[in-house]
């Protein structure tokens, strides 16, 4: 994909094959920007590389560049072809192949860690049936990380990969060298359970169940990293597929149904009641409310007659629309919006792992102790099986077992009590922010609000009941699908009368006849056509609701004006005491909504928040988060419509309510299922609690490598001793992480 920025600049997108790591993406970065007049940012979360190049620049030598650094890239498909050049019946999921890797893996290596682990399970000639099950799980499993590893030694660095490779394959070639040329290839070789610390020849021991077992836990966290990686562009796909899939076009008076493709501009197209309008463009016939809160957030539908604007995707809920098109395909502003949470995304941040930071220090140390340990000992006269010995001891000891282990654990449980709480944390990156956020923008509508019209009160006119007066108003409206008149419907009891001669006055209102009576329901200009003016206390009534954003609808009949209904959305029960909560866990809340600025001043008086930020569309909600990123704030945004994806993706922290759109939750870091305002002060805790968990695992599990490397540098390390520390480590984070099972609630504030 490319689109000219400038005359003398292009922009590409590259999909990014191979990273493993952030500092892949880095890597990537730094040798594109080598090339000249060539800025570029690679995203590890997206898997994209976004290329601002001269104009002309050749993407076979932006790929090429790639390919030199190690990893494959190509030109993404438009989106939507990926899935049409599938064949029938099959999906491609880029995680199946990583999946298998793990099921085999899993599958070989469990016989081998209970064979070294139960002296009972040491049969004769156990050692070769664990090297047979260990072999292709230290050479085909931990292939990802032997690649990774060749690629960082070309460039000169180190990430957790290295330790990975160099522990996986230092523990596997010692145990064919002693399974082969020393004593542990001897039948009846068993591995006793003995703790002392002496200097000793390592010829008869065999550590195939460390190979094994780093491989296979270290692929489990790559896997469920992989998967939480995989939903960053499924926002994107949730925005395309919100557009209508066919258009009824109107072509020499005759209506056609096309393929959403094959509309163009100019072409005019009818859009009947209930269903998506295809594209954007201008309506020229026909009179309508339209729903579109996927755009603005504005919760009462807008009324749209000849000459007004439509967008794409957006729903009409009246009569029926006959639009002629003025933007298609990517010119629409569905698609812009999908651009929007592209832009946010690839222009996240993506923290690099603790773990490959602090690789980055211990592998050379480690390999410059091994070294340095295999030198002292022959240089003092020590026969050359016990200095090999000491040298492998601290490749071996090195391997990260425990660190394998401490980030998909803490991620499991921690998630898994998420999701007993209603609260879905897609990954890593989610839990990096949570420590930081200091400012919450709230999204107004379904998310501090209801997002449903319901009914608010009833002001009756004197001699009439309020009771009367809603009854009917309902029985006109239940002749109309307008959200208005369906919020007024639900609220009225049941039987409703019956109707007579209804009539729709598109933008203004109904009429029709109940019970004999003639009644007029509408704006009030619609009761001044029928010479049944509001009355003063009526004006002041509707006035009001008006002012704190509300809709008021007149009722009359008979010649006279009898009654206000006011509708509205409603505020949650639960939303004041969850900014409250807010407040306290020291965020500072913010509306942000695409409602006006009265309607959303009223809920947020309602609802305890003294700043607002008002009538807003998708790109200004992206541009409010950005403001106040620039201003140094850490910035949460709590959302649920599909105008808040963008803002979302942007969004140190993106916060979706599960009761939302697809394409905001897709967007988004962690997901609420219950749409509870509430549950958001639990999911950071609990997300900062996790947080705080990993890097004790991570801490921990490194602490246990530097205090043994001493120990297997002096020779003084055998295998029973190495295994018991290894697994006393391993059980340790393991434990650390089962304690956020007990994770509780927040009650009160």
């Amino acid at each position: 994909m490319s689109t000219d920025t400038r005359p003398s600049e292009t922009v590409l997108d590259l999909a990014i094959e191979g990273m493993t790591c952030a500092s892949c993406a880095n890597r990537i970065e730094r040798k594109l920007n080598k090339l000249d007049g060539v800025t570029a940012t690679v995203n590890f979360a997206t898997e994209k590389a976004h290329v601002t190049a001269p104009a002309g620049t050749d993407a076979a030598v932006l790929i090429d560049t790639v390919e030199q650094a190690g990893y494959a890239a190509h030109v993404p498909a438009p989106p939507g072809d990926d899935e049409e050049d599938e064949p029938a019946g099959r999906t491609h999921e880029p995680t199946d192949a990583l999946r298998r890797r793990l099921l085999v893996s899993g599958a070989l290596t469990i016989p081998v860690i209970a064979m070294a682990m139960i002296p009972a399970l040491q049969f004769d000639y156990w050692q070769w049936l664990s090297l047979t099950l260990a072999s292709p799980v230290a050479v085909w499993g931990a292939l990802p990380f032997h690649r990774a590893a060749w690629t960082n030694l070309r460039h000169g660095t180190a990430t957790m990969d290295t330790l990975v490779s160099i522990g996986v394959l230092a523990a596997f070639g010692w145990s064919v060298y002693a399974l082969f040329w020393g004593a542990a290839g001897v039948t009846g070789m068993t591995h006793p359970f003995t703790f002392s610390i002496e200097r000793m020849d390592g010829t008869a021991n065999i550590y195939l169940e460390a190979a094994a077992g780093v491989t296979t836990f270290i692929l489990a966290g790559r896997y469920f990293e992989a998967k939480s990686k995989r939903r960053a562009g499924a926002a994107l796909r949730a925005l395309l597929e919100l557009g209508a899939k066919d258009a009824t076009v109107l072509r020499d008076g005759v209506e056609t149904l096309v393929p959403i493709g094959d509309l163009a501009v100019g072409d005019e197209f009818v859009v009947r009641p209930g269903e998506k309008i295809a594209t954007d463009g201008v309506v020229v016939a026909g009179q309508s409310a339209v729903d579109a809160s996927m755009l603005t957030g504005e919760s009462v539908p807008v009324e749209v007659r000849s000459g007004d604007p439509v967008a794409g995707a957006t729903v009409n809920a009246g009569g029926r629309l006959v639009v002629r098109a003025t933007r298609v395909g990517a010119d629409t502003q569905l698609s812009q919006m999908g651009r929007l949470v592209e832009d946010a995304q690839a222009g996240k941040a993506t923290a690099q792992r603790l773990a490959d930071r602090i690789s980055g220090v211990f592998v050379p140390i480690v390999i410059a102790v091994a070294v340095g340990s295999l030198g002292f000992w022959l240089g003092t006269g020590q026969p050359a099986s016990m200095a090999l010995t000491a040298a492998v001891s601290v490749l071996i000891i090195a391997c990260p077992c425990a660190l394998g282990l401490a980030t998909p654990t803490a991620l499991l449980v921690g998630t898994g009590r998420g999701a007993q709480l209603g609260i879905l944390i897609k990954g890593p990156e989610a839990l990096e922010h949570t420590r930081t956020v200091d400012t919450a923008l709230l999204d107004k509508t379904g998310t501090v609000t209801t997002g449903v019209m319901t009914l608010q009160a009833v002001h009756a006119a004197k001699g009439e009941t309020a009771d009367e007066v809603l009854a009917v108003a309902a029985a006109l409206e239940a002749a109309s699908e307008h959200p208005i008149a369906r919020a007024v419907v639900r609220a009225a009891p049941e039987p409703l009368a019956p109707v007579d001669d209804f009539a729709a006055v598109p933008g203004l209102g109904v009429r029709g006849a109940v019970g004999g009576r003639a009644v007029t329901v509408g704006r009030p200009s619609l009761l001044d056509e029928a010479r049944m003016p509001l009355p003063d206390d009526l004006r002041a009534s509707f006035d009001e609701a008006q002012h704190r954003g509300q809709t008021p609808i007149a009722v009359g009949w008979d010649g006279a004006a009898r009654g206000v209904v006011v509708v509205s959305d409603e505020v949650k029960p639960t939303s004041r005491e969850a900014i409250a909560r807010l407040r306290g866990l020291g965020l500072r809340p913010i509306m942000l909504t695409g409602d006006n600025e009265p309607a959303a001043r009223f809920v947020a008086a309602q609802v305890g928040v003294d700043e607002v930020i008002a009538g807003v569309l998708p790109a200004q909600k992206v541009e409010a988060v950005r403001r106040l990123q620039a201003d140094g704030r850490a910035v949460a945004m709590v959302g649920d419509g599909i105008n808040d994806a963008a803002a979302l993706a942007a969004a140190d922290l993106g916060i979706a309510m599960g009761t939302g759109t697809d394409a905001a939750i897709a967007a988004a870091d962690l997901t609420l299922v219950s749409g509870d305002l509430s549950t958001v002060v639990d999911a950071i805790r609990l997300s900062r609690r996790t947080l705080g968990t990993i890097k004790a695992n991570l801490f921990w599990a490194f602490a246990y490598n530097v205090a043994a490397l001493p120990l297997a540098a002096a020779g003084l390390l055998n295998p029973m001793l190495a295994g018991a520390a290894m697994a006393l480590s391993s059980v340790f984070v393991v434990s650390n992480s089962l304690r956020l099972r007990n994770f509780r609630p927040q009650k009160g504030y």
